[in-house]
């Protein structure tokens, strides 16, 4: 194992906390059991990571491996990624190729390696067929980078894939064109979605809404909180604020339903709009360009703060479809301008 490989491994597992450190080996599986149970756990980290470099040393672990080993430790933190969605299509009348992941990963990678020449490349297989692929760029003259890589979950016989945000814009070209040869589709375009959370991204792209989604530490939300009827009130008043309660229930469950909201940190809306006037003077009336602006709703969780809007008195009921077509249109970036 040469010291290239051994600083890889070494930084890795730096980054994994103590409490997933056993999880994770076990789930890397390049080390067996008997070797981790000689390692004692209850070390300081420094000197754990190197125990553990040295057992990786004993069974030459090469790159590859090291590699694997990231892609583990990125599925565990997939949150501290950027996700972006992209969408596949097919020529209009063509035929549904059956899928072979051993040809799809052949092709991928042969598409990479002929266009760049230090180029590295790993696959890892997970769950609903899907697989986590880790592209390492390097150039013609130099060797991988190994700490800025790319990484993008696909999922077979669907037209999506979802790739985390990277510097290296200057690659996507290529890594769309590896995608749509690999998984024989025709094209590709980036859709305006992204968010940390490739689970929930998953759910609204594949509309799989209806299951539990990572939560924040949050207090009670917000329309299951006490509105504070004055008990003084008027009945007249109390039977009608009881009347407009259950109509907004009724209208917020239509549109978001009773089940958990996946999970998304924004929504960003551009409007770009040309000043109008019956009156002709005024310096907006002679300006040729539009007025722009930019509106970003931001929350640790968007679609359960919005759901909560209407029932806490906040919002009328309905909230206007461009908040409300979030999961419908599967994009949270919105452009707006005049028709």
């Amino acid at each position: 194992m040469d010291e290239i490989v051994a600083e890889f491994i070494k930084r890795t597992i730096l980054k994994i906390p103590m409490a997933e450190m056993m999880t994770i080996l076990k789930a890397w599986d390049f080390l067996s059991e008997s070797q981790l149970q000689t390692i004692n756990f209850r070390k300081r980290k420094e000197s754990l990571v190197h125990d553990l470099v040295m057992l990786c040393e004993e069974k030459h672990a090469n790159v590859n491996d090291a590699a694997l080993l990231d892609i583990i430790y990125t599925q565990f933190h997939r949150h501290q990624k950027v996700w972006d969605v992209f969408q596949m299509t097919k020529e209009p009348g063509e035929d549904i190729d059956l899928f072979d992941m051993k040809q799809f990963k052949s092709s991928f990678k042969r598409i990479l390696q002929r266009a760049l020449k230090n180029v590295s490349v790993t696959f890892r297989d997970a769950e609903e067929n899907a697989v986590w692929i880790r592209i390492a760029w390097g150039t013609q003259c130099k060797k991988p980078n190994q700490y800025k890589p790319t990484y993008v979950v696909y999922y077979s016989q669907t037209p999506y894939a979802f790739i985390s945000s990277s510097r290296l814009r200057s690659s996507i070209p290529l890594l769309g064109q590896a995608l749509t040869v690999a998984s024989k589709h025709h094209r590709i375009v980036k859709m305006d979605f992204r968010s940390r959370y490739l689970d929930s991204l998953k759910a609204i792209v594949f509309k799989q809404y209806n299951q539990t989604f990572e939560t924040h530490n949050a207090t009670t939300p917000l329309q299951e909180r006490n509105l504070g009827l004055d008990i003084n009130m008027d009945s007249r008043i109390i039977h009608e604020n009881i009347i407009e309660k259950d109509r907004v229930q009724r209208v917020t469950q239509e549109i978001f339903g009773d089940y958990p909201q996946p999970r998304l940190e924004f929504a960003q809306y551009k409007l770009e709009t040309k000043f109008k006037s019956d009156l002709n003077r005024g310096i907006l009336a002679e300006r040729k360009e539009p007025l722009r602006c930019l509106v970003k709703f931001s929350s640790p969780n968007l679609l359960e703060a919005l759901k909560s809007l209407a029932p806490a008195g906040i919002a009328d009921a309905p909230l206007s479809p461009l908040l409300t077509c979030i999961p419908q249109k599967r994009m949270n970036y919105f452009k707006i301008k005049d028709k």
